[in-house]
């Protein structure tokens, strides 16, 4: 196994770390960006971080749940409201994925997924643990180069979130993307090495990646003089007790968390304990200046502009919006998907490009040449991370709060047969805490622009290291678009 299909384009023109006088080398002004804490130093930890059955234990139990949902979306009457894999996916994984999961574990989701784990057990010939067969099943040829990058799963994301307004409230919808997600990654599985369906083609993979430099956790190297001396890269190319990385990853000098599912191979591969797996500052990951591209500023365009545009939906007052986005008639979803896309691929980004150009036109100097403006895109596309990440948890609140208690009754009644199992089925719906929403999303949101504009200050100080008037300048159109956003926001979700 090699590393030669990492998802990456050929990066812009590397940012100076010089540490400019704008940046304190502190996130929120309070906490050392330098701060870590080696969580698998603790030998128990580190014991259940890398036994096989850290990660099969939830993948079994996540694949026993989505099976009843896959089932139940076909046998059970099509009632969103009662249905599990409806409320179960959309309320409660959801919330749970961008309330708790990513901002502060990165990819954990994607070591447990079950829908590519049939797909990776054919791979290996095994279900759990290391056979002594290195020889994985199938063509095992290399992904294609040209589209080693986000922009497949942009448009898949896309493609799908035309369709919200179906997966989202018809059970068979639901099963039948779960369904079709496993057949493709089975395909892709034996067709091409390790995990390239959850890298290039996972609808869900790419706001993942992009989120989780965002977390408050990574996995790192201890030693960088260990791992130079040590051949063969045995978190690459796997060893008798792991398969190495299968996110075809460098664990080794890894420097972000985009591409590492925290599947913990390289811990378990490693004959000399040289990874870990560390706490940190959030956000830290997106102020590394390597690999930046257009195609995860897109993905973070993507994002946020999704995310107002669902706070529309859902929140707005506009019903012809609502009817166009729940399919009402095909023409009104024509309309619907046609506005959508051109909001998404063309006039948030266009905007985004837009402040792009004042912002280097207000940092230029005379008789000096200019950076592309390119650059400034996409240096600054990163300071929308956590904007758009915190944005999705207060549009998240609006879902949780007023229709989290179905969750209590489908569980009893999975496919609703008139089943009691657990003696909650005939728990009446009842809203929580719905009269907090509004607060709580007037706190998520403050803080994502307070982060915003610290993440922002930070890669003005990059791009103009030695130039702190200059970096100034150029900040000041990047931050009243941060507020523009935010006050957006805050009128749809409150009004």
């Amino acid at each position: 196994m090699t590393t030669t299909d990492s998802p990456q384009e050929p990066a812009p023109q590397a940012i100076s770390p010089q540490r400019s006088s704008l940046d304190d080398g502190k996130i929120l002004w309070l906490i050392p960006e330098a701060w870590r804490l080696n969580l698998t130093s603790a030998p128990w930890v580190r014991r259940i971080i890398k036994s096989p059955f850290f990660n099969f234990a939830p993948t079994l139990l996540n694949l026993w749940i989505f099976v009843i949902i896959i089932i139940g979306a076909f046998v059970a009457p099509q009632i969103g409201n009662a249905n599990l894999g409806i409320m179960f996916v959309w309320i409660l994984w959801w919330v749970l994925l961008m309330m708790v999961m990513v901002p502060f574990l990165g990819r954990i989701w994607c070591q447990s997924c079950p829908l590519p784990s049939l797909g990776e057990w054919m791979q290996r010939k095994s279900i759990v643990g290391r056979t002594p067969d290195k020889e994985f099943l199938g063509l095992k040829k290399r992904w294609p180069k040209a589209l080693s990058n986000m922009w497949l799963v942009n448009f898949i994301f896309l493609g799908l979130a035309l369709f919200s307004g179906i997966l989202t409230t018809r059970p068979w919808a639901t099963g039948l993307l779960f369904l079709s997600i496993i057949v493709v990654d089975l395909i892709v599985a034996y067709v091409f090495r390790l995990r390239a369906f959850c890298l290039y083609l996972c609808p869900v993979g790419g706001f993942l990646g992009l989120f989780s430099n965002f977390a408050t956790v990574e996995v790192r190297s201890k030693d960088k003089d260990i791992c130079a001396r040590h051949v063969p890269k045995e978190c690459v190319v796997g060893s008798s007790t792991g398969y190495g990385c299968p996110w075809m990853q460098l664990p080794f000098s890894q420097t972000r968390n985009t591409y590492c599912g925290m599947c913990f191979e390289c811990l378990r591969s490693c004959s000399y304990d040289n990874m870990m797996v560390q706490l940190r500052p959030p956000g830290t990951d997106l102020l590394v200046d390597e690999h930046r591209g257009l195609d995860e500023a897109y993905k973070g365009l993507i994002m946020l502009s999704c995310a107002i545009l669902y706070s529309v939906v859902m929140m707005g007052p506009w019903g012809f919006i609502k009817d166009g986005a729940n399919v009402l008639t095909w023409k009104a979803w024509a309309v619907y998907a046609g506005a959508f896309l051109l909001w998404a691929l063309l006039v948030f980004p266009g905007i985004f490009w837009l402040v792009s150009a004042i912002s280097r036109v207000l940092s230029k100097k005379a008789g000096e040449a200019q950076a592309p403006l390119k650059r400034f895109f996409v240096a600054y596309s990163y300071t929308l991370v956590p904007l758009g990440m915190m944005a999705w948890i207060a549009f998240s609140f609006g879902i949780l709060l007023p229709n989290g208690s179905y969750v209590l009754s489908v569980i009893s009644d999975p496919w609703n047969q008139g089943w009691n199992l657990f003696g909650t089925a005939g728990f009446a719906w009842q809203p929580f805490l719905t009269g907090l929403t509004p607060y709580l999303q007037i706190l998520v949101m403050l803080g994502a622009l307070l982060f915003s504009i610290n993440i922002a200050t930070k890669i003005a100080g990059q791009l103009f290291p030695s130039d702190s008037r200059r970096a100034v300048h150029s900040l000041i159109p990047v931050i009243l678009f941060h507020m523009t956003a935010v006050a957006a926001l805050l009128a749809l979700f409150v009004g």
